[in-house]
């Protein structure tokens, strides 16, 4: 039965009224990409909400979910920093940790942030109770199943079932520099049954996704991300060495959206029933069609939405715009029927 509830999408007719992708509830089809807004709220006063200044121009609590940074069980620097209460006289430094980590590429951005945050017991003490108001989607990783156990253990000690729309497992990011494939059985095996929240699987196009798909169909996951960010590789044209801190980065933004739309399609070919929150390259409305044809149930708006070059961060009140304009189309928006 409880499979059977996964294969159908179906309206929330409950005093908070959304729709339901199996077990996930959303408040309605528009979520956040992991990452790009931080916790759902930060500790700085130019960028209150994480990352990206347009955030501070959008009702985060309007969307069907904010999606954290990947948070693990320890605190991690990654290749950035957990650091998010910067002053501006500070920012000369910030800029140049951002350039180790992101940098704007074509058609897109190539980040190696490497899940740095500050660890899932900072996360549920110092940032979650400030963002009640929000629907989230909590994002966790980790190098083994039983670091997944443990994150799962202290998310259902910490909140209450049906407080939060889902974990988010990412299982799949290539700027840690590890092998999932490796895990990624063990971890849902082990992990997944322990959730008092529903579990999203986020896949990767760089690995066998329908396979991670059935896998997770097997063990209980509710519904699929697809899709996390591309491997990718830029140079200094003078002197060969790589832009990032940690040579590969993942790409994302408006270059990938193919890639994403061919992964949604082919999950559906391949008859994977599970619902699917869609991301790649988001950032129109004829985007957001584009991938409920494929076969999506939901989209998240990622780094073509929220990220912008410094000097466009000026605008941040004309993306806010934007951004709320197709927040109030997709409100009302049922995807075609499969």
């Amino acid at each position: 039965m409880a499979q059977e509830r996964n294969l159908h999408l179906v309206r929330d007719e409950s005093a908070e009224r959304g729709v339901r992708l199996g077990d996930v509830r959303l408040r309605n089809r528009l979520v956040t990409s992991s990452s790009l807004l931080g916790y759902g709220v930060s500790n700085a006063k130019v960028m209150a909400y994480g990352m990206s200044p347009i955030s501070n121009f959008v009702p985060l609590e309007r969307f069907g979910a904010i999606t954290t940074r990947t948070v693990t069980v320890e605190p991690r620097e990654g290749h950035f920093t957990t650091k998010d209460d910067w002053q501006l006289r500070e920012l000369p430094g910030l800029l140049k940790r951002y350039g180790q980590a992101l940098r704007q590429v074509d058609g897109g951005w190539l980040n190696a942030f490497g899940w740095c945050n500050v660890g899932i017991d900072a996360y549920l003490r110092d940032y979650y109770p400030r963002t009640r108001e929000q629907n989230t989607i909590m994002s966790i990783g980790g190098f083994s199943a039983e670091e997944f156990v443990t994150l799962v253990d202290k998310v259902n000690a910490a909140v209450p079932a049906g407080e939060i729309a889902a974990l988010e497992f990412n299982v799949s990011c290539h700027n840690v520099n590890f092998d999932f494939n490796q895990i990624i059985e063990g971890v849902l095996a082990e992990a997944v049954p322990r959730s008092n929240h529903p579990v999203i699987l986020k896949l990767s196009p760089d690995y066998d996704y329908v396979a991670h798909a059935r896998l997770a169909a097997k063990h209980g996951v509710s519904a699929l991300t697809a899709i996390n960010t591309v491997k990718g590789l830029r140079l200094d044209p003078e002197t060969g060495t790589p832009l990032l801190k940690n040579g590969f980065g993942g790409l994302s933004g408006r270059a990938i959206k193919p890639i994403g739309l061919r992964v949604v399609k082919e999950l559906r070919d391949a008859d994977v029933t599970l619902p699917i929150i869609a991301t790649g390259g988001i950032r129109t409305f004829d985007d957001c069609r584009e991938y409920y044809w494929a076969g999506a149930d939901a989209v998240s708006l990622g780094s073509a939405s929220w990220f912008a070059s410094y000097p466009g961060y000026a605008l941040s009140p004309l993306h806010g715009v934007r951004i709320r304009n197709l927040l109030r189309r997709i409100e009302n928006y049922e995807p075609p029927a499969r």
